[in-house]
């Protein structure tokens, strides 16, 4: 079993593709700048992949990483716990939202059973046979985790990202499930960032105004608890996720790291995920070079995140759904990228001149 992950830089996405992609687009029968954010992400697939054009991407592959959180049982979110064992069966049948989404956009799904807290041996083994405990401890009266159990987490989620990688996944998301998790997820950004309360909390489920102050409440409390640890730039990640964390984060902070290790690009959901990226580059600094943000959450714990990992997201569409649906939803853009990368004319080609490097000169179709 590996090691958690350690404080060490991870290597970018290959600067000499990127150089090369970049020159590429200059050379397009479009005008410059044209093709905005769609070139661009051509151009860090480009990067990731060490070839120009890229491959086009027919392995993708989401994994939605469920658990329960203590905090569910002090009125933060307008849904009972019991929702999450309810979803993580709905995703098994191919039912949930982020599913209807996958299947129309060929990315293929799985659910792992981090830390839901109810019994689901029924279900397939591929979805439980990982399980590191049941629920997390309510993060504003208690640690959520042992130090022991998120380690067991980070590297849970690393041994996932590599498994996966292993099997020929050209590009990953994570998801998230569980009730109470955007209130996990607002403090460990608060702690990471060294934020209050009032800027992270937001109305997850979707709780009334008298919901959102108790949320705001139980997040204060959480980061008074905790101020011990130091809060901002000096936290340890790993104790910060012990004590404001949760199981299922913790994974998919682990998954964050070794796919970035492994040169494998990752396309980030929402808070949760962004709020994992946050603590993933704590630990891994570089990682976030291997990641986009597919989406702009409703949340204000993403906005704060996504400015600190320096990540503009793709779409902004109101979501706030989750399971990696707003990663899903943006795949799209990132094929459309491919596409111009690899079948638009270069403006040599359609303008033809004397012969002569002016007119034959054009970006190299592969970078080592």
């Amino acid at each position: 079993m590996t090691e958690p992950p350690a404080h060490s830089p991870i290597a970018p996405p290959s600067p000499e593709a990127a150089a090369v992609a970049q020159e590429r687009l200059a050379g397009l029968a479009t005008p410059p700048g044209a093709l905005g954010r769609i070139g661009e992400v051509g151009a860090w697939l480009a990067a990731a992949q060490g070839e120009v054009p890229p491959r086009a991407l027919t392995d993708v592959r989401l994994v939605v990483l469920a658990g329960d959180h203590g905090v569910a049982a002090h009125a933060v979110s307008a849904y009972p716990a019991a929702v999450t064992e309810a979803m993580v069966r709905t995703i098994v049948a191919g039912r949930a939202g982020v599913s209807a989404l996958a299947a129309e956009h060929g990315v293929a799904v799985s659910v792992v059973d981090v830390a839901v807290d109810a019994d689901l041996s029924d279900l397939p083994a591929t979805v439980t046979a990982r399980k590191v405990r049941r629920g997390s401890g309510a993060i504003h009266l208690t640690d959520a985790l042992s130090r022991g159990e998120a380690e067991r987490s980070l590297r849970l989620g690393a041994e996932l990202a590599g498994e996966l990688v292993d099997d020929g996944a050209q590009l990953l998301m994570t998801g998230d499930l569980g009730i109470g998790n955007t209130t996990v997820a607002a403090a460990l950004v608060a702690a990471m960032l060294g934020l209050p309360a009032d800027e992270v909390t937001g109305r997850g489920t979707g709780v009334d105004d008298a919901g959102w102050v108790r949320k705001r409440d139980v997040v204060a409390q959480a980061l008074a608890r905790t101020g011990h640890l130091g809060h901002g730039g000096g936290a340890d990640p790993v104790a910060v996720l012990t004590a404001l964390g949760s199981a299922d984060l913790a994974a998919t902070t682990g998954f964050l790291v070794e796919c970035s290790r492994r040169g494998a690009p990752v396309v980030l959901d929402g808070l949760m995920s962004l709020a994992c990226a946050v603590v993933a580059e704590a630990l891994a600094p570089g990682a976030s070079a291997w990641w986009l943000a597919g989406h702009r959450s409703t949340e204000p714990a993403q906005a704060h995140a996504l400015k600190s990992l320096g990540l503009d997201p793709l779409l902004d569409l109101d979501m706030r759904l989750g399971e990696g649906s707003g990663a899903v939803a943006a795949l799209p853009v990132l094929r459309s990228g491919i596409a111009v990368l690899r079948d638009v004319a270069l403006l040599s080609e359609v303008l033809p001149g004397p012969p002569g490097p002016s007119a034959s000169s054009g970006p190299s179709a592969s970078a080592s």
